[in-house]
């Protein structure tokens, strides 16, 4: 299975960074009034947003490459998050489009959006 890339520090992102926990609760309401809940899932979906300036060509490079053999959304990857090192075995990227601008010498920068998936 491929991993995310990192970048020349061993860095997966740089700051500013952000995640989100996504939890789906079901909610039914009957006739009475009452209302009975449930989680669709015992833990939370994760997701990364991943902001990367200052960029050189190499890095860029390499996640361009990655994104291609990727299929944008299609592909599966581990992901290791950064904020407590837990390994994510099965992640995707949320976009089948993949947007880089290049400022000058060694200032590409580009986002991502890093997803866990459910089985």
């Amino acid at each position: 299975m491929s991993t995310f890339p990192r970048l020349k520090t061993g860095a997966v992102m740089q700051y500013p960074a952000s995640r989100t926990a996504h939890y789906s609760t079901q909610v039914f309401r009957f006739v009475d009034g009452s209302e009975q809940r449930y989680r669709e899932y015992a833990t939370p979906i994760r997701r990364w947003i991943i902001r990367l300036e200052l960029l050189d060509e190499e890095e860029t490079s390499r996640l361009r490459e990655f994104f291609i053999s990727m299929q944008g959304r299609s592909g599966a990857f581990e992901f290791e998050d950064p904020w407590d090192d837990s390994v994510h075995s099965n992640c995707s990227l949320e976009n089948d489009a993949l947007l880089m601008e290049f400022l000058g010498e060694a200032r590409g920068r580009t986002a991502l959006i890093v997803r866990e998936n459910r089985n």
